[in-house]
């Protein structure tokens, strides 16, 4: 029930990735990337409609080949989700891309050859007005650069980055986006931390090569909660060595967190003891499969006894506190004092209930749109 975020916002201009604005306060978008091969069109199609399932605002597919390129045409097709094009070194790639519709190119200017070649990018990105995103690594920085500093540094990372800005900006392009990632999360912090002083256009937040689902998670979850609580980032993905479903999850819990952008159910749940009335791990883990489809944000506490169990509940949209064989319930921070829960059939119990409050909710949300339009329409 806690619904806005203290947190104030670097200013940033804005871009659109196909239809998704990104920056100068829009919502801070989730996105992640295809790791299927770009020439296996059906099995590309069905990672991204299974991302978009869970609600990827955006998803990139590396396009390393003409071969991929054509691929890609197709599969831009068949989804419906804003697709960015990942290219390395090959212009004609970025162009042919661009003729097929990609919604963003993340290609960095001064890899691609000759400064004809970078214009005939540019030129292309302006006249189909489609952003580009410079991606800088800590792992593949410019030579001269790696021989200056001796290691990555955040100077480094935010030099390589300049010089690619400079690039676009001498040929009189603003519409893009930067990030500078790195796999330590100190130097990623302190990489965008020094950028975001220094440009205002949007940044693209990310701990690349994470690790793991479970190291990862940690690792991007500190790094991009402690950039977003400053305000810095518009753009998000979570690099995972896992299934990229996990990474947009995994992006999303880390905006709820911080009360930034809510996506669906906000479990709180306690760690259990030796007063737990009911089985709270298995019942928070069988609800948070069950209720995957649900976009409702919701605030749901599930606590196994009458210690924390009513203050998390009064400021829970629904709230369970253990008891003796049945357990109490509270629906917007009000106790059903008629209603309780048969512990021993808590989770069949507890979908039913949190899907009928979401339902709800869903309809009230639907009607105040409809409202808002009519006012715009009468005005």
């Amino acid at each position: 029930m806690h619904n806005s975020s203290p947190i104030s916002r670097r200013k940033s201009t804005r871009i659109y990735v196909g239809g998704v604005p990104i920056g100068d306060d829009a919502p801070i978008t989730v996105q992640s990337m295809t790791n299927t091969k770009t020439s296996d069109i059906d099995a590309t199609v069905e990672q991204i409609l299974a991302l978009q399932r869970v609600g990827a605002d955006i998803v990139r597919v590396s396009v390393p080949t003409m071969d991929a390129a054509e691929a890609f045409q197709k599969i831009k097709k068949q989804v419906s989700v804003p697709l960015i094009a990942d290219i390395h070194f090959d212009y004609r790639i970025a162009l042919k891309v661009a003729e097929y519709g990609a919604d963003c190119l993340r290609i960095n200017p001064g890899n691609i050859g000759h400064t004809d070649r970078i214009r005939a990018v540019v030129d292309c990105a302006r006249d189909k007005n489609i952003p580009i995103r410079i991606g800088i690594n800590g792992g593949s920085l410019e030579k001269d650069i790696q021989e200056k500093y001796g290691e990555p540094t955040a100077e480094a990372l935010v030099e390589s980055a300049m010089r690619h800005v400079k690039i676009l900006e001498d040929l009189n392009f603003h519409n893009f986006k930067v990030s500078v990632k790195a796999s330590d999360v100190a130097l990623a912090v302190g990489s965008y931390r020094l950028l975001a002083k220094k440009i205002e256009q949007p940044l693209h937040l990310g701990i690349t090569e994470a690790g793991g689902l479970r190291s990862g998670s940690v690792k991007s979850a500190i790094g991009l909660g402690l950039l977003l609580s400053e305000g810095i980032g518009d753009t998000l993905r979570v690099s995972l060595a896992a299934d990229p479903v996990e990474e947009i999850k995994v992006g999303f819990d880390i905006l709820k967190s911080l009360r930034i952008r809510a996506r669906g159910i906000n479990f709180i749940a306690c760690p259990t003891c030796s007063r737990q009335e009911f089985d709270v791990i298995g019942t928070v883990n069988a609800l948070e499969q069950r209720l995957e489809d649900l976009i409702i944000p919701m605030d749901v506490s599930i606590i196994g006894c009458v210690v924390n169990g009513p203050g998390e509940a009064l400021v829970s949209t629904i709230g369970v506190t253990g008891g003796h064989n049945k357990s109490g319930l509270f629906v917007d921070g009000v106790r059903l004092k008629k209603e309780r829960l048969d512990n021993n059939n808590m989770i069949d119990q507890l979908e039913a209930k949190i899907r009928a409050k979401a339902a709800i909710l869903d309809e009230k949300n639907r009607i105040e749109v409809n409202q808002c339009a009519s006012l715009s329409s009468g005005n």
